[in-house]
């Protein structure tokens, strides 16, 4: 019982389409063909084109156009995914979060998670009073 939402495909025209700039919590993928030779201005639209920065992925053979991708999209995606499906990290063994919009990207289930909840403090506390307060540096010439 329950709710049910059908798996849905968006084909858009434009790469500046809403559909790229929604972050949908269910089976919904926009999809934009882009002509040969814009990669790199796609990337660009990607990357400026969401508040949202949650998940990512790129399926390519071409391990430039990876690491093009990994480069350029460092700040669109907190977990970026090669290859592979950006469903989901894998609890407990992945640390997930995103920045922007998606959040702090803190990275729970990650030991790095601690440091946002610490505040740093240094304390330098001397044993032994000084007896002279003068430096080399304001010796008179």
């Amino acid at each position: 019982m329950g709710y049910f939402v059908r798996p849905t495909v968006l084909l858009s025209d434009d790469p500046t389409d809403e559909a790229f700039a929604t972050e949908y919590f269910g089976p919904v993928l926009a999809v934009h063909v882009y002509p040969d030779g814009y990669y790199e201005r796609i990337l660009d639209v990607v990357d400026t084109g969401s508040r949202y920065a949650l998940t990512g992925a790129v399926i390519a053979d071409d391990r430039r156009a990876v690491l093009t991708a990994q480069d350029r999209l460092r700040f669109a995606a907190g977990n970026f995914y090669v290859n592979d499906k950006p469903t989901g990290a894998v609890v407990g063994r992945q640390p997930f979060g995103g920045s922007r919009g998606s959040g702090t990207n803190d990275k729970a289930g990650s030991p790095l998670n601690l440091l946002r909840w610490t505040s740093a403090r240094t304390i330098k506390e001397t044993f032994v009073p000084a007896t002279d307060h003068h430096y080399p540096h304001m010796a008179a010439d």
